[in-house]
Protein backbone atom coordinates (compact mmCIF):
# COMPACT_ATOMS: atom_id res chain seq x y z
CA UNK A 1 0.00 0.00 0.00
CA UNK A 2 1.43 3.18 -1.04
CA UNK A 3 1.67 6.61 0.95
CA UNK A 4 -0.68 8.46 -1.30
CA UNK A 5 -3.47 5.84 -0.73
CA UNK A 6 -3.12 6.48 2.79
CA UNK A 7 -2.94 10.29 1.89
CA UNK A 8 -6.04 10.05 0.15
CA UNK A 9 -7.95 7.93 2.78
CA UNK A 10 -6.65 10.88 5.27
CA UNK A 11 -7.92 13.91 3.44
CA UNK A 12 -11.31 12.19 2.38
CA UNK A 13 -11.70 11.42 6.27
CA UNK A 14 -11.14 14.67 7.50
CA UNK A 15 -13.54 16.72 4.24
CA UNK A 16 -16.30 13.54 5.73
CA UNK A 17 -16.59 14.30 9.39
CA UNK A 18 -15.57 18.15 9.91
CA UNK A 19 -16.83 21.02 8.45
CA UNK A 20 -14.05 23.34 6.60
CA UNK A 21 -11.05 21.74 7.75
CA UNK A 22 -7.60 22.93 6.53
CA UNK A 23 -5.91 20.19 4.70
CA UNK A 24 -2.20 20.43 3.55
CA UNK A 25 -0.38 17.60 1.98
CA UNK A 26 3.67 17.53 1.86
CA UNK A 27 3.18 20.74 4.60
CA UNK A 28 7.00 21.72 5.25
CA UNK A 29 8.32 23.40 8.22
CA UNK A 30 11.56 25.57 8.94
CA UNK A 31 12.64 26.00 12.55
CA UNK A 32 15.83 26.63 14.16
CA UNK A 33 17.56 25.63 10.57
CA UNK A 34 16.12 22.34 10.99
CA UNK A 35 13.39 21.42 7.73
CA UNK A 36 11.24 19.00 6.82
CA UNK A 37 7.78 18.14 5.12
CA UNK A 38 5.19 16.07 6.91
CA UNK A 39 2.86 13.94 5.05
CA UNK A 40 -0.37 15.98 6.25
CA UNK A 41 -1.05 18.56 8.48
CA UNK A 42 -5.07 19.51 9.39
CA UNK A 43 -5.90 22.27 11.50
CA UNK A 44 -9.55 21.57 12.89
CA UNK A 45 -11.88 24.44 14.52
CA UNK A 46 -13.61 22.72 17.18
CA UNK A 47 -13.99 25.52 18.54
CA UNK A 48 -10.23 26.05 19.61
CA UNK A 49 -8.14 25.44 17.37
CA UNK A 50 -6.65 21.59 16.86
CA UNK A 51 -3.72 20.87 14.76
CA UNK A 52 -3.03 17.50 13.27
CA UNK A 53 0.35 16.52 12.31
CA UNK A 54 0.85 12.98 10.52
CA UNK A 55 3.34 11.12 9.40
CA UNK A 56 2.20 8.19 7.24
CA UNK A 57 4.19 5.04 6.76
CA UNK A 58 3.55 2.24 3.91
CA UNK A 59 5.25 -0.71 2.94
CA UNK A 60 7.74 1.57 0.63
CA UNK A 61 8.71 3.68 3.72
CA UNK A 62 9.06 0.56 5.67
CA UNK A 63 11.52 -1.20 3.57
CA UNK A 64 13.65 1.72 3.20
CA UNK A 65 13.98 2.45 6.96
CA UNK A 66 17.41 0.75 8.47
CA UNK A 67 14.59 0.24 11.35
CA UNK A 68 12.50 1.77 13.77
CA UNK A 69 15.08 3.92 15.21
CA UNK A 70 14.63 5.77 12.14
CA UNK A 71 10.84 5.52 11.68
CA UNK A 72 10.92 7.26 15.39
CA UNK A 73 13.53 9.63 14.84
CA UNK A 74 11.50 11.46 11.94
CA UNK A 75 7.97 11.19 13.69
CA UNK A 76 10.23 13.38 16.70
CA UNK A 77 11.72 15.58 14.48
CA UNK A 78 8.29 16.41 13.22
CA UNK A 79 7.08 16.78 16.94
CA UNK A 80 9.80 18.75 17.75
CA UNK A 81 10.23 21.41 15.09
CA UNK A 82 6.56 21.64 12.98
CA UNK A 83 5.10 23.99 15.70
CA UNK A 84 8.78 25.55 16.37
CA UNK A 85 8.18 27.56 12.98
CA UNK A 86 6.16 30.51 13.18
CA UNK A 87 4.05 29.38 10.56
CA UNK A 88 2.79 26.68 12.73
CA UNK A 89 3.15 28.27 15.52
CA UNK A 90 0.54 27.21 18.21
CA UNK A 91 -0.34 28.61 21.66
CA UNK A 92 -1.99 28.52 25.05
CA UNK A 93 -5.13 29.59 25.37
CA UNK A 94 -6.69 30.04 29.06
CA UNK A 95 -9.61 27.42 29.44
CA UNK A 96 -8.12 25.06 27.08
CA UNK A 97 -8.55 21.85 28.34
CA UNK A 98 -8.52 19.63 25.05
CA UNK A 99 -5.19 18.91 23.06
CA UNK A 100 -4.22 21.69 20.54
CA UNK A 101 -2.32 19.23 18.66
CA UNK A 102 -2.27 15.84 18.04
CA UNK A 103 1.05 13.85 16.33
CA UNK A 104 0.17 10.58 15.11
CA UNK A 105 2.78 8.25 13.20
CA UNK A 106 -0.14 5.91 11.13
CA UNK A 107 1.10 2.71 9.23
CA UNK A 108 -0.47 0.88 6.83
CA UNK A 109 -2.58 -2.38 8.10
CA UNK A 110 -0.34 -4.58 5.50
CA UNK A 111 1.97 -7.52 6.40
CA UNK A 112 5.06 -5.43 5.56
CA UNK A 113 4.31 -2.36 8.54
CA UNK A 114 2.56 -5.08 10.76
CA UNK A 115 6.15 -7.20 10.47
CA UNK A 116 7.36 -4.19 11.28
CA UNK A 117 5.53 -2.97 14.42
CA UNK A 118 5.52 -6.52 15.72
CA UNK A 119 9.46 -6.93 15.49
CA UNK A 120 9.52 -3.63 17.34
CA UNK A 121 6.57 -3.47 19.52
CA UNK A 122 8.53 -2.42 22.54
CA UNK A 123 9.88 0.34 20.72
CA UNK A 124 6.57 2.44 19.09
CA UNK A 125 4.66 1.66 22.42
CA UNK A 126 7.19 3.27 24.45
CA UNK A 127 5.98 6.24 22.72
CA UNK A 128 4.45 8.24 25.27
CA UNK A 129 1.01 9.31 24.58
CA UNK A 130 1.26 12.57 27.10
CA UNK A 131 2.92 15.48 25.19
CA UNK A 132 3.11 19.70 25.37
CA UNK A 133 4.16 22.26 22.92
CA UNK A 134 4.94 25.30 24.70
CA UNK A 135 2.59 24.92 27.29
CA UNK A 136 -0.22 23.64 25.13
CA UNK A 137 -1.84 19.70 25.71
CA UNK A 138 -0.78 17.68 22.90
CA UNK A 139 -1.13 13.73 22.35
CA UNK A 140 1.10 11.48 20.38
CA UNK A 141 -0.63 8.26 18.76
CA UNK A 142 1.51 5.81 17.07
CA UNK A 143 -1.35 3.41 14.98
CA UNK A 144 -2.51 1.43 12.23
CA UNK A 145 -5.12 2.92 9.86
CA UNK A 146 -8.25 1.00 9.92
CA UNK A 147 -11.42 1.57 7.48
CA UNK A 148 -9.59 2.36 4.38
CA UNK A 149 -12.04 0.13 1.98
CA UNK A 150 -15.31 1.47 3.98
CA UNK A 151 -16.85 4.80 3.85
CA UNK A 152 -14.60 7.66 4.52
CA UNK A 153 -15.96 8.86 7.65
CA UNK A 154 -15.52 5.56 8.98
CA UNK A 155 -11.58 5.81 8.81
CA UNK A 156 -10.21 4.76 12.44
CA UNK A 157 -6.93 3.89 14.28
CA UNK A 158 -5.75 0.95 16.28
CA UNK A 159 -2.90 2.54 18.43
CA UNK A 160 -0.20 0.49 19.60
CA UNK A 161 1.18 2.82 22.24
CA UNK A 162 -1.75 3.89 24.43
CA UNK A 163 -2.85 1.35 27.37
CA UNK A 164 -3.66 -1.64 24.24
CA UNK A 165 0.44 -2.41 23.36
CA UNK A 166 0.07 -4.08 20.16
CA UNK A 167 -0.41 -7.77 20.28
CA UNK A 168 -2.21 -7.42 23.59
CA UNK A 169 -5.69 -8.40 24.23
CA UNK A 170 -7.30 -5.39 24.23
CA UNK A 171 -5.03 -4.63 21.02
CA UNK A 172 -6.77 -7.61 19.41
CA UNK A 173 -9.66 -7.20 20.63
CA UNK A 174 -9.91 -3.18 18.69
CA UNK A 175 -8.53 -4.82 15.56
CA UNK A 176 -11.87 -4.65 13.18
CA UNK A 177 -12.16 -8.49 11.98
CA UNK A 178 -12.96 -8.35 8.66
CA UNK A 179 -10.49 -5.37 8.23
CA UNK A 180 -6.82 -5.15 6.48
CA UNK A 181 -5.19 -4.73 9.59
CA UNK A 182 -7.28 -8.38 10.88
CA UNK A 183 -6.11 -10.08 7.44
CA UNK A 184 -2.58 -8.87 7.76
CA UNK A 185 -2.06 -10.13 11.74
CA UNK A 186 -3.20 -13.60 10.50
CA UNK A 187 -0.63 -13.62 7.90
CA UNK A 188 1.92 -12.46 10.61
CA UNK A 189 4.71 -15.46 12.05
CA UNK A 190 2.88 -17.15 15.00
CA UNK A 191 5.82 -16.33 16.84
CA UNK A 192 5.32 -12.63 16.46
CA UNK A 193 1.62 -12.23 17.26
CA UNK A 194 -0.91 -14.82 17.57
CA UNK A 195 -4.30 -13.36 16.14
CA UNK A 196 -7.39 -15.28 16.26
Amino acid sequence: MREDELATAVVDHYAAVHDDPEVRLEEPYDAEGRRGVVDAYVRLRTPERVDHVTELKGDAAVRRATGANEVLRQYRRMERYFHADERHAIRPKLGRTEPGARYLLLFAPTPTCVHHVATHRSLYGSVDVAAAVDDVPAVRTVAFLTGLDGDPAALGMVSVNSDAQFGSDAFLGAVPPDSRLAESLRGVDDDLVEYP
